[in-house]
């Protein structure tokens, strides 16, 4: 099998998957240097940033680069391969797609075509923006943890926000196929604290248990079903600020600032029995306060009230209308 100086592969990648992996470490095998071209389109779904970073991830032995402006494939310049820092001669063109041939002519390349009736990962780009749940298994864990609806699980002390998120991620994982991965990310201020108080928490700590939080979280969408659900997260940590400290952390409200997550679940304390050291005066500020914090920051929250079975029957409702809502990824873009 011939091998080659410098290959080249590009495409779209929006999002990678397993095609487009496997066109990957096909040319990387069969080349002394591979340099993958991410295509941007406007408008498009997927951030071009995103998607280098990806690919990046993925392949850390192939150099990633990335193209604004790119609208079709089949019709790029050698001059805009330039611009996009590939000017050094290519010797081989792989792709799946019939653009091959002319780019490779272009390029005066040899056009390699890999797997063009897609046998070994049926799967295409398109088919994954119209339902990426079907095709989870083609995609790789950074793009998993993309596209993972996250569902946050918060209340009061003791208003039975842990069981519950337990509970929801129990029910989704009975619906079976890919949903049998569904996780369950913990507090983490409950292993942080290790037995102490909440109470006793100093100010430096709570960016240290928001973020700590939020890479558990990360952790859990990687390997996960497309929803996740959390028990609490770094939002829920500025609120605990304020409760114990009287004040708000800037630095812990930037944390959570950057979070990905999507729905919100409060838990409502009344007729939930007190417990945990929180009178029901102080259960009714925090939930008064997150309510108010939720609503301010533009935050998708249900309410959940009344016993255990209807708060989970409400809760059920609300993540799957967001999982219904898709995922935005088309109409397909020009």
């Amino acid at each position: 099998m011939r091998r080659y100086g410098h290959g080249l592969v590009l495409g779209r990648f929006c999002p990678p998957h397993a095609g487009h992996h496997h066109l990957i470490r096909t040319a990387r095998d069969r080349c002394e240097r591979l340099t993958v071209l991410a295509c941007g389109a406007a408008p498009e779904p997927l951030a071009l940033d995103d998607r280098v970073a990806w690919l990046r991830e993925v392949h850390p032995d192939v150099r990633v680069i990335g193209a604004d402006a790119v609208t079709d494939p089949s019709a790029v310049p050698a001059a805009v391969l330039a611009a996009a820092a590939v000017p050094e001669p290519v010797d081989a063109v792989f792709s799946s797609e019939p653009y091959g041939e002319g780019l490779g002519r272009r390029l005066g390349a040899e056009a390699v075509c890999v797997d063009p009736g897609r046998s070994v990962f049926p799967v295409s780009g398109t088919a994954v923006r119209k339902d990426p749940v079907s095709w989870w298994d083609f995609l790789e864990p950074p793009v998993r943890a993309a596209l993972t609806r996250r569902v946050v699980v918060l209340g009061a002390a003791s208003t039975g926000a842990t069981t519950l998120a337990l509970a929801l991620a129990d029910h989704y994982r009975r619906r079976g196929g890919v949903w049998a991965r569904t996780r369950c990310v913990p507090d983490h201020a409950d292993a942080y604290r290790g037995g102490r108080p909440a109470r006793e928490l100093r100010t430096e700590e709570y960016p240290l248990i928001a973020g700590g939080q939020s890479e558990r979280e990360e952790e859990a969408a990687r390997t996960g079903a497309p929803v996740l659900f959390c028990d609490a997260d770094a939002f829920a940590a500025t609120i605990r600020h304020e409760r114990y400290l009287g004040a708000p952390s800037e630095e812990t409200a930037r944390i959570a600032a950057r979070g990905r997550q999507h729905l919100w679940l409060l838990t409502d304390h009344r007729g939930v029995p007190e417990a945990d050291g929180d009178d029901d005066a102080l259960r009714a500020w925090t939930t008064a306060r997150l309510l108010a914090q939720l609503a301010h920051t533009g935050r998708r929250t249900a309410v959940l009230t009344g016993p255990h079975e209807e708060r989970l029957a409400t809760a059920v409702a609300a993540v799957d209308d967001l999982l219904a809502e898709g995922w935005h990824l088309t109409p397909e873009f020009a």
